[in-house]
């Protein structure tokens, strides 16, 4: 099944295209990095289409989806994904797969609505502490560029701030979280690599059933680089829905 529509959310118009069958299996939702849009899950969405259920969308202002009214936040774009879901009836449990900013989303959504998330799946996302510790260690040519690119969706401020609103959960997540970093990052010294490195394993701590995968022939954009990566770990998500096996937080490398 392939169904592309336009569904109205309030007063605008979000683009979302639904395909695959359910068969009892969670839904898969899937978040695009910040100002990219459905097309950047191109690489992963046929066979993932062929496993379950998947909806791929366009966050308000990109893509084809109309501009939104609400501030350009975490906390506002949920709240716009959660009335897509209910618009669609697309019912839970969900397994939500977020890029880069889509990361911080779908975190965010996992804290909001954790009884509707049977696992996260986080591909090279934006980590919490990124402006803090991480950009400071980085040129100063690479921290401008960084600062101007927010043009499409949002601002700066804006995107800090969703980042400051996922660190507002205190508490651990149960659901399990798979956590894909990018080993082979594009202007990267090895230092900065290593410390890239190190705030994604962080990640997986969010969760007390938290995984962390090294794509290490990936630049940021895994789902391209190396599409097997991620759908593995979704794959892995279903076993686990499916079984209710327990895991404990471990580090594994992708080979």
């Amino acid at each position: 099944m392939k169904k592309e529509t336009l569904v109205s959310v309030n007063d605008f118009k979000l683009y979302a295209k639904l395909m695959g069958e359910k068969n009892g299996k969670p839904t898969v939702v899937m978040d695009a990095g910040y100002g990219d849009y459905s097309k950047a899950w191109d690489p992963v969405i046929g066979e993932l289409s062929g496993i379950t259920e998947v909806l791929i969308y366009d966050r308000a202002g990109l893509g084809a989806s109309e501009k939104s009214p609400n501030p350009r936040t975490s906390r506002e774009m949920v709240k716009e994904l959660k009335e897509l879901l209910c618009s669609l009836n697309i019912k839970p449990p969900y397994i939500l797969v977020g890029h880069s900013f889509g990361g911080v989303n779908v975190s965010v959504y996992a804290h909001e609505y954790p009884e509707e998330v049977a696992g996260l799946v986080l591909v090279d996302s934006t980590p919490v502490g990124y402006r803090e510790r991480f950009l400071p260690t980085m040129p100063s040519d690479f921290q401008e560029a960084y600062r101007k690119q927010f043009v499409r969706e949002g601002n700066y401020q804006e995107f800090m701030e969703s980042l400051g609103q996922l660190k507002e959960y205190k508490k651990t997540l149960s659901m399990p979280v798979i956590v894909l970093s990018a080993g082979k990052k594009d202007h990267y010294s090895e230092a900065s690599q290593e410390l890239w490195n190190d705030m994604q394993r962080e990640m997986a701590l969010s969760s007390s059933k938290g995984e962390f995968v090294l794509a290490k022939n990936s630049a940021h954009y895994i789902q391209r680089d190396e599409p097997l990566v991620v759908i593995k770990a979704v794959e892995k998500l279903m076993e686990l829905v499916h079984s209710d096996e327990k895991f404990e937080t471990s580090s594994t490398v992708n080979t």
